[in-house]
Formats: structure tokens, C-alpha cells, sequence
């Protein structure tokens, strides 16, 4: 019963690779494929030519129990609010500030702090009490749709849930499903005073060309 088996039982879906839980609990290449051997070698996990998967389901409902106790005691930091979505088995994509958190691959932040960290993702509207239940569980607060001001929620971390009745659509960047780019930039282009240093970071890091003057609204007569 280990922190960092527990983190990959829990974010392994079926076909998954090595490198992809990696890069979704934010762990060394090395260090995962160690533990992939010990979980292969206790029968908990399968290393297939098809990729990971889980065959031993009722250790997996012990390990999300260790592992959402650990994370109730203690302050989640702002690392693990990104690998703790991945925990429970449901889609969603990061979207909003996080779009251009993980677009920018951590090089702009705005209007949050280490004591009222936001994080938010798009998920299914017929997922929505599963996740408040899943977040509960870590001791973690939720809000649909609006980010509550810092006072209604207890914790630094808490999760502003945007619940899509269509497919939601996903990009993977450095292990986190993200809303596609052009999604993003969209989004971005909506307060594009605020978000001005992320979107040219984009520009650089994506070659894309961005204009903000067709986004602004026009100029009286």
C-alpha cells in the first residue's frame, strides 16, 4: 500500500502506456515502470501489447480508499489538484484558466493563489453527482458552472465543474486532457486583456497566428 502505486492503479485506463500514467501523476518514466513490474508481479495490473489495464478491481476500490483518505487530511497542493481528476475513472478536459494553464504548460497563471486555487473541467452532465461524490471523498469542495468567491469554500483547492450534455472534445498535453486548442484560444480571446500574456505564449510556442482586433467589439458610428 503505497502512495505512488495507489496514483497509478488509480489513473491507469485500459490501453494506457507507461509513459502516459507518467506524465498524468507527474512521476519519473523510471520510477512508474518500476512499480508497473511490482503491480504486474502482485497480479493487481497487466502489462499487455494492448497496453495497461487493471485485473484486480477489488484492490483498485482499496487503493482509491488509502488514497482519498491521505488526500482529505492533508492540503492538496496545487501539483496533485491536477493528477486527483484522473482518479476517478470519468472523462473531462481542463478548460477555462486551466485551458491556458495547460496550453501554456504551466507558464501563465491568473487571479488564483496558493489559498484559493480553482481548477476547472468540463465533464458530463450525467457524471455530475458522481464527481461532487468523488471530490467529496478527497475532502474537496465543488461548484457548477462559476467560481465562488473565496470565503464559500473551505480549502485552497476546490473544483468549478462545467457539465456538457454533448461529447467533450480533448487534446492530451504533457498528461492532461485539455479542451482543443482552437477551443482555448477562443475562450481566452473572450477577456483578452487578462489573458494577453498566455495567448502570446501560444502564439510563440504553437505558431499561430493570433489577432485579437476581429474579437473586439466595434467602435461606434
Amino acid at each position: 500500500m503505497d502512495a505512488t502505486a495507489g496514483k497509478i492503479v488509480l489513473a491507469v485506463k485500459r490501453g494506457d502506456s507507461i509513459n502516459h500514467i507518467a506524465s498524468k501523476i507527474d512521476v519519473s518514466y523510471s520510477w512508474v515502470y518500476d512499480w508497473v513490474e511490482r503491480l504486474e508481479n502482485a497480479n493487481i495490473i497487466a502489462n499487455t501489447d494492448n497496453g495497461l489495464q487493471i485485473i484486480d478491481h477489488e484492490m483498485r476500490q482499496q487503493y482509491a480508499e488509502m488514497m482519498a483518505a491521505l488526500y482529505s487530511r492533508d492540503t492538496i497542493s496545487q501539483d496533485d489538484a491536477y493528477v486527483i481528476p484522473h482518479f476517478a475513472g470519468m472523462e473531462f478536459a481542463f478548460t477555462e484558466i486551466d485551458a491556458a494553464y495547460v496550453w501554456t504548460q504551466g507558464g501563465y497563471q491568473i487571479a488564483r493563489s496558493h489559498d484559493d486555487y480553482p481548477v476547472f473541467i468540463e465533464v458530463h452532465d450525467r457524471d455530475i453527482e458522481r464527481w461532487m461524490a468523488f471530490f467529496q471523498q478527497f475532502g474537496v469542495e465543488t461548484t457548477l458552472n462559476e467560481r465562488p468567491d473565496a470565503n464559500e469554500v473551505t480549502g485552497n483547492v476546490h473544483y468549478v465543474l462545467f457539465p456538457k450534455t454533448t461529447s467533450i472534445e480533448t487534446e492530451w498535453v504533457d498528461g492532461n486532457p485539455v479542451i482543443p486548442l482552437e477551443d482555448a484560444i477562443d475562450q481566452m480571446m473572450e477577456n483578452h486583456p487578462a489573458y494577453e500574456p498566455a495567448l502570446e505564449i501560444i502564439a510563440d510556442k504553437y505558431d499561430r497566428d493570433i489577432d485579437a482586433s476581429h474579437h473586439d467589439p466595434p467602435s461606434p458610428d
